[in-house]
């Protein structure tokens, strides 16, 4: 990849500014919808699938999807379930593209093929997460290396970014380092994160020992610090450390205010694990500022998407100074040509 490609991947990736501005606003900034509860894979630690349940109709999405960006989201996810498996999913990232969303999407990467990477190019997608939890497949979770390094290659060709996360457990703790280490060489930006406890706050899965959970986030945090590109915040590294020390930081969440979730029957969520009584069209700002507020379940949670934006919120420059210098060493080790290309 040459010098300018590199720099783009890497810029592209900053949103502080955007983000920043809605620090100090009333308007949510991200928005995750399923857009199916289905998925082709069954990992164990998974609660977020029901293949029992049909796809959305696509006009449905389209009337949440527009309902969403009245409320003046301004990025949204599309998640599931494996979204990939929704046979509308390029027609719904066009549609979310053409309400000017930033699009993101999710998704376990086994249906990627060249047409489809291409179409959703097309269609306008910025970014896609591929989840790689091992080397190689396992009884816990089929989502390895092995099996998905075609399909990055294949991402890493299109104008789509791409970044590459995965879970830390017991059965994945001798390979995920491995992961981590074969996402950055390729000049993924990849990160690996503690399991979390389902909604009935249980671990479905061992999510292993502590004392070699911390020495793989503080490999991250080295990473971090040597300009490599671990895809989370300084913030959510240390947050996970007190999770480990059994300690609970303080914080107020905003989810269902500033990121909040709708599910694949068009429920709104103040997170994966929480739904409300609401429709998604039912909801107000109002309504939804009632949620920025300390919850019961916030104690040791791991939807980290809702404690990233949450810590943004509460100390926004604060959040963003500790990923400055990362940053610039990203960028510069961006800007030197690769040996490959002189």
């Amino acid at each position: 990849m040459n010098v300018f490609r590199r720099l783009n991947r890497t810029l592209g990736d900053l949103n502080y500014v955007e983000g920043i501005r809605r620090a100090f606003d009333d308007r949510p900034l991200q928005c995750s919808l399923y857009v199916t509860d289905q998925c082709n894979l069954d990992c164990h630690y998974c609660t977020e699938f029901d293949n029992s349940v049909p796809h959305p109709g696509i006009d449905d999405l389209k009337r949440w999807v527009l309902k969403i960006r009245d409320l003046g989201t301004e990025r949204i996810a599309l998640v599931g379930g494996e979204p990939l498996m929704h046979p509308d999913v390029v027609e719904l990232v066009r549609y979310c593209r053409e309400l000017g969303f930033s699009t993101s999407l999710t998704t376990n990467g086994f249906l990627l093929s060249p047409e489809l990477v291409r179409a959703l190019e097309d269609a306008g997608l910025g970014v896609m997460q591929i989840s790689v939890d091992r080397m190689t497949p396992s009884p816990v979770t089929r989502k390895s290396m092995k099996t998905l390094l075609g399909k990055l290659d294949l991402v890493m060709q299109s104008r789509i970014k791409l970044h590459v996360t995965g879970v830390i457990c017991q059965d994945t703790l001798d390979e995920c380092e491995q992961v981590l280490a074969t996402g950055l060489a390729k000049g993924i930006p990849t990160e690996i994160r503690l399991v979390h406890a389902g909604p009935d706050s249980v671990c479905r899965v061992d999510p292993g020992a502590r004392d070699r959970l911390r020495t793989l986030i503080h490999s991250m945090l080295a990473r971090k610090k040597a300009g490599e590109k671990i895809h989370t915040t300084r913030a959510l590294l240390d947050y996970q450390l007190d999770l480990i020390e059994g300690r609970q930081p303080e914080w107020t969440c905003t989810g269902g205010f500033k990121l909040f979730f709708v599910s694949a029957t068009g429920r709104f969520m103040e997170c994966s694990m929480k739904p409300t009584p609401y429709h998604i069209e039912e909801m107000t700002r109002e309504r939804m500022r009632s949620y920025y507020r300390k919850k019961d379940c916030q104690n040791g949670c791991g939807v980290y998407c809702v404690v990233g934006t949450s810590m943004f919120y509460e100390h926004p420059l604060r959040y963003v100074s500790g990923e400055v210098m990362p940053r610039a060493r990203q960028l510069w080790s961006d800007a030197r040509p690769s040996p490959s290309t002189g």
